[in-house]
């Protein structure tokens, strides 16, 4: 089996990748697990990643808050590249871009743009109050202000990226379908994907923008 990845994507630990990981695998705050995460809501051992059966099985080490998988309460579940693990208020994405890529094109998920299959459609229902509190975030209503003075270089950098977060965003607007009798909208999974895979890589960015010792791997 190739090597599993482990994606911080909100939380404490947020950007931080652990890769090269084969099962079993450990997750919780305590030293001598396998991803060791610093937050509050996370069990000394939280859950553990088997292999069995050439199936990757999540489990629930009976902690205090659960374990969600792609927003559902989860003691035993199989893993899929591309799920959202929850544990406390740390969310991790499974699975590197390849992998990820690989399943969607191995389930036939990756369809004609545009147009998402009604049967795979994204149906997470994910809390977004278990995941971040909102007042630690951010207003949406505030756009931050572009930094001044940029030499060529670091603005010719900047618009690579505020173009790659456009691009990202623009594909999955894209394929939005909206159902107005319900007030509601619905994406392809393969979209859902995608957005999960932007997500991920600004995680990334923001912190090693922070952190000078954190090497990005994009």
């Amino acid at each position: 089996m190739s090597k599993l990845t482990l994606r911080v994507m909100q939380g404490a630990d947020r950007g931080k990748i652990f890769g090269d990981l084969t099962p079993p695998i450990s997750i919780g705050r305590e030293d001598g697990n396998t991803i060791q995460l610093n937050d509050e809501r996370i069990s000394r051992y939280h859950c553990k990643i088997l292999l069995d059966n050439q199936h990757l099985v999540l489990t629930d080490l009976e902690s205090t808050n659960g374990t969600k998988v792609n927003g559902q309460e989860s003691k035993l579940r199989i893993l899929r590249f591309g799920d959202l693990i929850l544990v406390g208020r740390s969310l991790l994405l499974f699975g590197d871009q390849q992998q990820i890529r690989a399943r969607l094109n191995e389930t036939h998920l990756v369809g004609e743009k545009g147009k998402p299959d009604p049967q795979l459609e994204a149906d997470f229902e994910i809390d977004s109050n278990l995941i971040v509190e909102a007042a630690k975030q951010p207003s949406l209503d505030t756009l931050p202000p572009i930094p001044g003075r940029l030499s060529p270089s670091q603005a010719a950098q900047l618009a690579e990226v505020l173009e790659y977060i456009h691009l990202g965003i623009g594909e999955v607007v894209d394929g939005v379908q909206a159902h107005e009798p319900r007030g509601a909208v619905s994406i392809s999974q393969a979209n859902w994907q995608s957005l999960l895979l932007v997500y991920a890589n600004l995680s990334e960015m923001i912190r090693a923008i922070a952190d000078p010792e954190f090497k990005f791997p994009g």
